[in-house]
């Protein structure tokens, strides 16, 4: 099995950026090269939702434009779930078809003061939870 590692101030990030946006789903993107996160992109939810996020389409294109400039990848997209478990979704599950490569970290805040992070593979409509190594 491969372990994703990743350095805990991305976690935290993840989930004060989740925090921040609560009630509506927050999202964003982690760049790096070689599995290593270089930076995590918070982005505005296009969609103001609670049950569903869309990166704001502008700010993907500054992404993925300054990841492309430093060679790096889109490593993972994030995103919360304010309400409910760290699973995905049926609409997550639809939406990961567009990125189908990507590791897909999930916060959920259903305990607040006890914040949930995983991680996902999902491909072809199914879903495989990675390991993750918080160092």
């Amino acid at each position: 099995m491969v372990v994703f590692t990743i350095e805990k101030h991305y976690i935290d990030d993840m989930i004060a950026h989740a925090r921040r946006e609560a009630p509506i789903e927050c999202c964003g993107v982690l760049g790096g090269k070689d599995g290593r996160v270089l930076k995590l992109y918070q982005a505005t939810n296009a969609e103001q939702s609670r049950y569903c996020y869309n990166i704001e389409p502008q700010e993907l294109f500054r992404i993925n434009q300054e990841c492309e400039e430093n060679g790096w990848q889109f490593l993972a997209i994030y995103h919360s779930h304010p309400d409910s478990a760290a699973y995905p979704s049926p609409t997550d599950v639809r939406l990961a078809a567009l990125w189908p490569e990507s590791l897909y970290f999930i916060v959920s805040l259903l305990s607040p003061e006890n914040p949930e992070v995983r991680a996902f593979r999902i491909r072809d409509g199914v879903v495989t939870e990675e390991k993750i190594e918080i160092v």
